[in-house]
């Protein structure tokens, strides 16, 4: 398979994925209210929830040794079986300590604390219930997540970031629709906990097979696990684990400071309007997440003309989609937020403007973040992360009290514009280290697109009704523009990279033969 049908059935597989998420979001949460009380149901989400937290040490770990095979590359077999069945070990460790973390909740009555719920103290039968739903998840992430992750993660440099993608695409459907079947037969926690967790374990049986035949295709054979190198990865990892936390308080965190700043309608409101952003921004990870396989190839081969490809691939999105959809977007969005929400909340463009050129900020800063990444510079990433942390949770309790919701979106476009500029500056440093360049004029006419937006939608805001249209035209016009220009700066590989991918998607076959 060609590096460019990788990256297209990567990003296939990723939209798939978030599509079925997004759906499982809007249909199964009424068929679980169906059949459980509202409180049961919470019960069941905390459950989730205190999973996801338990296993940060163990996703930061599979992350860190996922960069380290990408930087390895294909052709060091043997350091990456070597890391890879250390790994193994290490992981194994660290699910067994999940286990015991929440066996020592069980054992000790403490469930509830865990689960922060105290409404299901005075039912018994309802502790007992949570505590052997969340053993069953501990259990089947142990015999899934802790080792599947490591094992999936070590094919990437082969090429098959896409396979296993696909895969991912059948464990969320697998893992959404276990439980709610268990539900809809009328099963409590206990029973939804154990059907989720045997289909959790079921499904991986044929991963682990696919993943075993391919690893032995590639010549990653099986050696004595090293207790000192899995301890030294699992320590470089905390970084990251480190680095996950404060990304989670950045993301995640908003709603957390808002709640007493502005109150519920307030989050309500801010929760609602970013919603459409983040869904951006899981849109834009489809096509960086088959890509760093790719670009790694390429900065470790030293290609500078594939690498500007592949920098422009992500650009072009921003460029000739994201900023002229983002105004395009501005001018329909307040009668469509009305429908959605029932008019219940009320539009406000200006904090929706913010929000968008956030994730444009974001789009273009991910080149620059997937150098980084890509080659595990740790110390740089937990630096970032710790700045845009201190900016959002700073911006928004100086600013909430005097701007509400609207100077929470300043703060988190604050962070990323700074986390931009650092993830830029520290890339092109690595990369002069590598005796390659920077394209500072493709990334020019990059930021460019993001400062129409921003113009263009200050416009519509501030100017009378009438002069919206009229704001989205001149924008376009200026669009056009800057899309020539970039194009015109991009070497020809670049082009012919754009076009093999563009190719691929539906109604641009054309492009093929040009």
């Amino acid at each position: 398979m060609s590096a460019t049908n990788r990256i297209l059935s990567g990003s296939a597989a990723s939209w798939v994925r978030i599509f079925i998420s997004i759906v499982s979001q809007i249909v199964l949460v009424p068929v679980y209210l169906s059949y459980w009380p509202v409180e049961l149901y919470g019960i069941w989400l905390a459950i989730q929830a205190v999973l996801n937290i338990l296993s940060t040490l163990d996703k930061g770990f599979q992350n860190y040794l996922g960069f380290e095979f990408l930087r390895l590359g294909e052709n060091r077999r043997e350091e990456i079986a070597q890391h890879v069945w250390s790994g193994v070990w290490m992981g194994i460790t660290i699910g067994l300590l999940q286990i015991a973390i929440v066996l020592g909740f069980t054992l000790s009555g403490f469930t509830h604390v865990l689960i922060g719920e105290k409404a299901i103290l005075s039912q018994p039968t309802l502790i007992q219930d949570a505590a052997w739903a969340l053993l069953f998840s501990s259990i089947a992430w142990l015999l899934s997540g802790s080792v599947g992750g490591i094992l999936g993660r070590a094919l990437t440099p082969f090429g098959y970031y896409p396979r296993m993608s696909w895969w991912g695409v059948w464990a969320t459907i697998i893992t959404s629709a276990a439980p709610v079947i268990a539900v809809a037969s009328g099963a409590g926690l206990f029973g939804a906990g154990l059907v989720a967790a045997l289909a959790t374990v079921a499904y991986n049986i044929p991963l682990y097979a696919d993943i075993f035949r391919l690893m032995k295709k590639e010549r990653i054979g099986f050696v004595t696990s090293s207790i000192k190198l899995g301890f030294i990865d699992f320590g470089y990892s905390l970084a990251l684990s480190g680095k996950d936390l404060l990304e989670n308080a950045r993301q995640q965190g908003a709603r957390l400071i808002l709640a007493p700043l502005a109150g519920a309608a307030g989050v309500a409101a801010f929760a609602t309007m970013r919603t459409g952003a983040n869904i951006a921004l899981q849109g834009l990870g489809t096509l960086t997440n088959p890509l760093m396989p790719e670009l790694m190839r390429f900065l470790h081969q030293r290609d500078q003309q594939r690498t500007d490809a592949s920098f422009a691939t992500v650009w072009m999105i921003v460029v000739v989609v994201m900023s002229p959809g983002v105004v395009v977007f501005q001018l329909l969005a307040e009668p469509l937020f009305a429908s959605w929400t029932r008019n219940k909340i009320a539009f406000n463009p200006l904090l929706f403007a913010v929000l968008s050129l956030g994730v444009l900020v974001y789009a273009i800063a991910q080149p620059a973040i997937t150098v980084i990444r890509g080659n595990n510079l740790l110390r740089v990433q937990v630096l970032n992360s710790a700045v845009s942390a201190i900016v959002v949770v700073g911006g928004m309790v100086l600013l909430v009290p005097y701007f509400g919701i609207v100077g929470a979106g300043f703060s988190l476009l604050a962070a990323e514009i700074i986390t931009a500029f650092l993830y830029r500056q520290q890339a092109k440093k690595w990369l002069e280290s590598q005796h390659m360049a920077w394209p500072k004029k493709a990334s020019m006419l990059a930021s460019c697109s993001v400062l129409i937006a921003a113009s263009a939608m200050g416009a519509m805001i501030y100017l009378p009704t009438d002069y919206k249209t009229g704001c989205v035209a001149i924008s376009m016009v200026l669009f056009l523009i800057n899309i020539k220009a970039y194009i015109a700066s991009l070497p020809a590989v670049a082009l012919d990279k754009i076009k093999q991918i563009a190719s691929k998607l539906p109604g641009l076959g054309f492009l093929k033969n040009e």
